[in-house]
């Protein structure tokens, strides 16, 4: 714990005006440079941070945060498992799905698809479809109309619009008296929607339950139930809980399994972002030593008369780690309050940007997310403080502890 007297002299020194001009150079440079690596990680984790957010949001929005299937094969008591989980209390909605792969075709234009059938009463229960559909609606799905809802990349990569016809072909063969054929049905384009996300926009075509059943000769079984729970983080505890209230043998899944690669790639990219980030604020720290080296050897009288007049090497010490501390601090000040206002208004700063520069930094032909959107984590900018903190307070030890080894008659010998 550190003496008045050390904090005295030690806030006196970075308030006085250096002799050697480069000391005060070198002092502006750590702090700039803490000021630039501070607002860098802030930045970076924000906007990694809302792109986890919007790309969690945005495929949760679509897939289930649980399913339930049966083991090997459809499930035939839907409606059961269906009732059974609204009942779980953590449970907000339940909905039936068929689902399977399949081929459009119109014209020359042909592309592979996700089909999904759904219920289009409770389906809402679940996803948010209903509020992405930019043509037409989900009542037009009904039972034998043999209607299809298309993603918006979908139905511009085939070139229809609603109104249009296209034949959903399945993997399927059918053994007729003319032989071996595809199973194959005309469909009508009753709506489009767009989620903002290339594997639903361009591979997800939805049709009615009942027709997609048909399709797949699944008679009265379905795929599986698709839930929504109330939080979706606690997806993995909601879904052991309910394997143990069904009766019977099920697999329940959740979205954590489902998409475990996808975000835990993003969580890697993150913490890899963070350290090599944090070398930014490093290397400005340790600037700290050649800074506070260079005032240990111009201020070699003072240390010595200090130590005659009875001052420790701990007192020493104390002085220069304050300097230090004082230095580090302020870049990491200036780095917070330049990385949260930015990190805060990042979207509009880059829309700002590509505007200026008539780039788009974000090609919605490449990546998941066209937009940045940051979301800042009070705990992130707790752990930038802290670390760069520490990094400032070890960068000054080695200088601090060698200002605290100056033998007062070897510097005092020629002054």
């Amino acid at each position: 714990m550190f003496r008045p007297l050390e904090a005295y002299i030690g806030l006196r020194y970075v308030r006085a005006k250096r002799r050697n001009h480069f000391i005060s150079f070198i002092s502006f440079a750590s702090i700039v440079g803490i000021g630039l690596g501070v607002w860098a990680l802030i930045t970076v984790l924000s906007v990694m941070n809302g792109f986890e957010k919007e790309l969690r949001e945005r495929i949760l929005g679509m897939a289930a945060h649980a399913t339930v299937e049966a083991i090997g094969g459809p499930l035939q008591d839907w409606r059961a498992v269906g009732d059974a989980a609204r009942e779980h209390p953590r449970v907000v909605g339940a909905a039936p799905y068929v689902s399977g792969q399949a081929l459009l075709n119109h014209g020359v234009q042909n592309t592979g698809v996700m089909l999904r059938g759904i219920d289009p009463v409770q389906e809402p229960s679940v996803s948010e479809i209903t509020g992405k559909m930019i043509s037409g609606d989900l009542e037009g799905l009904q039972s034998r109309a043999y209607n299809i809802v298309l993603g918006a990349e979908l139905a511009a990569r085939l070139r229809v619009v609603r109104g249009d016809k296209v034949t959903v072909i399945i993997p399927e063969a059918t053994v007729t008296p003319a032989g071996v054929v595809p199973r194959f049905k005309r469909f009508t384009v009753s709506g489009i929607f767009e989620v903002g996300m290339r594997d639903f926009d361009g591979a997800l075509a939805l049709v009615h339950i009942e027709d997609a059943a048909r399709l797949y000769h699944l008679g009265d079984a379905v795929t599986g139930v698709r839930l929504k729970l109330d939080d979706l983080f606690d997806a993995p505890a909601i879904s052991r809980d309910l394997v143990q209230n069904l009766s019977g043998s099920y697999i329940v899944d959740d979205w954590t399994r489902q998409q475990a690669n996808l975000f835990s790639a993003i969580r890697m990219e993150k913490r890899m972002m963070f350290i090599v980030l944090s070398l930014i604020v490093a290397v400005a720290a340790f600037n700290l030593v050649s800074t506070l080296v260079m005032v240990v050897t111009d201020k070699q009288a003072d240390i010595a008369i200090l130590r005659t007049l009875g001052a420790t090497p701990a007192s020493i010490m104390g002085i220069f780690i304050v300097q230090g501390a004082v230095i580090g601090s302020i870049g990491l000040i200036l780095g917070v309050a330049a990385g949260i206002p930015t990190a805060l208004n990042v979207e509009s700063i880059v829309t700002r940007i590509e505007g200026w520069l008539g780039v788009d930094f974000l090609s919605p032909d490449i990546y998941y997310i066209s937009t940045l959107k940051g979301d800042l984590h009070t705990m992130d900018v707790a752990v930038i403080c802290m670390v760069s903190l520490l990094l400032t307070l070890v960068a000054t030890l080695y200088p601090a502890w060698r200002a605290s080894r100056t033998q007062p008659a070897e510097a005092l010998r020629y002054e």
